[in-house]
């Protein structure tokens, strides 16, 4: 059994421990919330306060998921796994074996179907056979698309569809409407996330929920402070009120705690990869060149996004602008050395080699997702065939410089950042060979990229911390991916501690 909770930070604590992945044994002094001293094991001066034994436990920065879709992941677990569907009538009778067993007409909510090799097409008459008058609403495991039945498509006011199939804004619109619940019940289900997170040595996190992030974060942190640090996105309907009340990146909002930060402006420059709206600069497979879509989709034009990107930075708030294939990440990365403000791009998956170098040229922070690595090589084997030896190029990007920060992307993947971690070392879930080992990064480098390049523990640093049974940079692949966390520490105080 473990217990998972924030507690009170004592005015100091001593804890002895290895220092880091393979570190010597130290004893670590904390107060006020910061790491104080560091002394070599039992040189330290004796205080007044807790003194903490890890019985020779590793030691280490607190880890950040630096993409989540919070409210999302929070709600996953109580929807329908479609993740194993191979096809779309597999899909279909999955959702009619569910539908049998729910109250007559409440919403079917099912995630994570990919249908980028699925031998047959989606569409709303399969899922109006097998449910009836229920509503169905499935989430791509993307997040870029969702298929619907009659019922839910009516509820979201697109009746009549000709598919059910929607893509991009459309989806999202859709999702938001058909999934939400009262405050009460989301704010629940995400502090149990954040929780669920803690216990896997998560200390924070930036929310890219398609929300309101700082009002929902605002009302959330005063009622209960969350477990871990939260960077609470801004999205474009909500960035001309962020700049009227004088927002910044990376100011703290008015609650207790002091855990909620302002965080960047989300700009979504294309699609996704699975959906085929990744903007390329090659067309996909059986498409020709100039067709509709046969390059993907731009969600926003270069111009647009200049103009976005020096509206937000001129007024403190830093653009960080979602680009998957090779054509969107150049025009954002255009778009950025136009402007020359600080910024993020997300994703990045499919680069042209000529770019790569242009991360650390204009210092732009790149927030990847290994396990999309693992999860998406087939199908990037099939839509993005002869170019995977630039995707997902993160050794490539760090030996050109590049400042990586690691996610999950969840729900879009588990938020376990020991998962992220293995899957960015062993480009594997362990089942088959790595895909392209070249683009393998060392475990030292995944957790510096997992702790927003904090390597070590050090004299006034926040006392974040992760206590693990194992010493990474000596575990064997299995044993990285499912991780034993001790304990985690936020600000000098627990927030995860296991009784063993």
């Amino acid at each position: 059994m473990t217990t998972t909770r924030t507690t009170t930070a004592p005015p100091v604590t001593l804890i002895r421990a290895r220092l880091g992945a393979d570190g010597p044994l130290s004893d670590v002094r904390i107060e006020d919330g910061l790491v104080t001293a560091v002394h070599p094991a039992g040189e330290a001066p004796r205080a007044a306060g807790e003194r903490v034994d890890l019985d020779g436990r590793t030691l280490l920065p607190g880890l950040w998921d630096c993409h989540v879709h919070l409210v999302q992941w929070a709600g996953v677990r109580r929807r329908l796994d479609l993740s194993g569907a191979r096809s779309a009538r597999a899909a279909a009778d999955a959702v009619g074996a569910r539908a049998a067993t729910l109250p007559a007409g409440e919403i079917l909510v099912g995630y994570g179907f990919r249908d980028g090799l699925w031998p047959d097409t989606p569409g709303k008459d399969l899922l109006d056979a097998v449910a009836g008058d229920r509503p169905v609403l499935l989430i791509g495991a993307d997040l870029h698309c969702a298929w619907l039945d009659s019922a839910a498509l009516a509820a979201a006011g697109h009746g009549g569809h000709p598919t059910g199939v929607l893509r991009e804004e459309t989806c999202m619109r859709a999702v938001a409407a058909l999934t939400a619940v009262s405050a009460e019940v989301t704010d629940r289900w995400v502090r149990e996330a954040c929780a669920a997170a803690a216990a896997r040595g998560v200390t924070g996190l930036i929310d890219f929920e398609y929300a309101d992030n700082i009002t929902d974060w605002t009302r959330r942190a005063r009622a209960t402070p969350p477990p871990l640090r939260v960077a609470a996105s801004v999205w474009p309907p909500y960035l001309d009120a962020a700049v009227r009340r004088g927002l910044r990146t990376g100011q703290l909002l008015d609650t207790p705690a002091g855990r909620v930060e302002v965080g960047p402006l989300k700009v979504l420059g294309d699609g996704s990869l699975n959906t085929r709206t990744a903007l390329c600069h090659d067309p996909y497979p059986g498409l020709e060149p100039g067709a509709p879509g046969s390059h993907g989709l731009a969600e926003v034009g270069p111009d647009e996004l200049v103009a976005l990107l020096r509206h937000a930075s001129a007024h403190g708030i830093t653009p960080a602008v979602h680009a998957i294939g090779d054509r969107a990440n150049r025009t954002a990365l255009d778009a950025f050395e136009a402007v020359r403000c600080p910024g993020r791009i997300e994703h990045g998956q499919l680069l042209a080699a000529e770019d790569i170098p242009r991360f650390a040229e204009l210092d732009i922070t790149l927030g990847v997702q290994p396990t999309h690595a693992v999860d998406d090589r087939d199908v990037a084997d099939r839509h993005w065939s002869g170019r995977t030896h630039r995707a997902y190029a993160f050794a490539g990007l760090l030996r050109a410089g590049a400042r990586l920060e690691l996610g999950s992307d969840a729900p879009v993947a588990p938020l376990d950042p020991w998962l992220t971690i293995a899957s960015a070392v062993e480009r594997t879930d362990g089942s088959r060979p790595p895909w392209h080992p070249e683009q393998r990064i060392t475990v030292a480098e995944a957790l510096a990229c997992s702790s927003r390049g904090r390597r070590l523990i050090r004299v006034g640093d926040p006392a974040d911390l992760v206590v693990t049974d194992a010493d990474p940079l000596r575990a064997d692949p299995g044993t990285l991916r499912a991780m034993p966390v001790h304990a985690t520490m936020l600000a000098g105080g627990w927030t995860h501690r296991s009784p063993s």
